[in-house]
């Protein structure tokens, strides 16, 4: 199975501008042809093509610069120099794409959208286009402008729409399994999982909502300790995030842990729709249960479940259907209309 890739920097260069030529018209009879020379083509430029079948950037892992196409120079009887063609890079939906560490130039998060990450150069004009009341017989021509070259990092930030956080062994990836069709490798010991999986959850015939299996998170995770700097940034575009506590553990310190890492890698994540799934309550009993959930702060939604026995999943869909739903209401409402742009 190919390696969850997030984070590469590399290379693009787009393509020169041809030349612009210094041509005459020499036909015979006609002993003062004027300039004919045509100008150059411009250079192909590079471009991000947002692909929904493109889940990693893997592939830039192995190739780290690309170069567009340079543009023909131009010909005498007036004959234009052909365009480069583009280079067009597929990069998975939602990548973040800057010029240097927090330098953004954009970002690619719908299929087909594009950005592009340097311009070709412009073609030279060829004699021809000085030609002039004063000057009949220019012996000019502009060289092509050199395209644009720019060292990328291109970052990917999954497009979930709910995440899973939590310590290690809590039990996200057999919930993630429990609730979608998604296999992520599940076993009895700490940072099982290596990278993000996703799955897709389908709360009815009509409505499903995409779900992130973030690798667990230890105290101290927002300065780089364990797994979590890695893959914190892939809850910034979820919309809930559901808290999986081991009910038969620490939850009430678990809950607070994981929430002062949240806050220390990126504030606007403590302002999320959030609620805690008590996870493995078939380790407890009934009095067990109660403690565990009367020791978390109070306020918080809390939904005890089983996810190894498949029990109280259906209430853990409810509640978080509702406010996926409301949140892509409000993306909709403030998307910009294209037709107007």
């Amino acid at each position: 199975m190919p390696s969850f890739i997030d984070r590469v920097e590399i290379e693009v260069r787009a393509g020169d501008g041809g030349d612009g030529c210094v041509s005459f018209r020499r036909e015979k009879y006609v002993p003062r042809g004027g300039p004919d020379g045509g100008d150059g083509g411009d250079g192909g430029s590079v471009v991000l093509v947002g692909d929904p079948h493109v889940v990693t950037l893997l592939d830039y892992n192995y190739r780290r610069r690309f170069q567009a196409e340079r543009g023909s120079h131009g010909q005498g009887a007036n004959k234009r120099g052909r365009d480069g063609a583009p280079l067009r890079l597929r990069v998975p939906l939602g990548t973040v794409v800057q010029s240097a560490p927090g330098a953004v130039l954009g970002e690619v998060v719908t299929a087909g959208e594009e950005l592009v990450a340097a311009r070709g150069g412009r073609g030279g004009r060829g004699n021809a286009a000085f030609k002039s009341a004063t000057n009949q017989a220019p012996r000019r021509a502009d060289p092509g402008r050199s395209g644009e070259m720019q060292r990328l990092i291109l970052e990917l930030k999954l497009l979930a729409d709910v995440g899973l956080v939590g310590k290690p062994n809590a039990g996200k990836s057999t919930l993630l399994a429990a609730l979608s069709a998604a296999t992520p490798k599940i076993a009895d010991y700490p940072f099982t999982t290596l990278s993000p999986v996703l799955g897709v959850v389908r709360v009815d015939d009509n409505t499903s909502f995409v779900l992130a299996d973030i690798p667990g998170l230890i105290e101290g995770a927002h300065a780089g300790r364990g797994l979590g700097l890695e893959f914190l940034r892939h809850l910034e575009r979820t919309s809930v995030l559901v808290f999986v506590l081991d009910a038969s553990g620490e939850p009430a310190a678990d809950f607070l842990m994981l929430q002062r890492e949240l806050e220390a890698y990126a504030l606007p994540l403590a302002g999320k729709h959030r609620l805690v799934a008590l996870n493995k309550i078939d380790l407890l009993d009934a009095a067990g249960v109660e403690a565990a959930r009367a020791a978390l702060p109070a306020g918080e939604e809390v939904l005890p479940l089983s996810a190894l026995g498949r029990s109280g999943l259906d209430a853990l869909v409810r509640a978080v259907a509702e406010p996926v739903a409301r949140a892509r209401r409000l993306a909709a409402t403030h998307r910009p209309d294209p037709s107007t742009a």
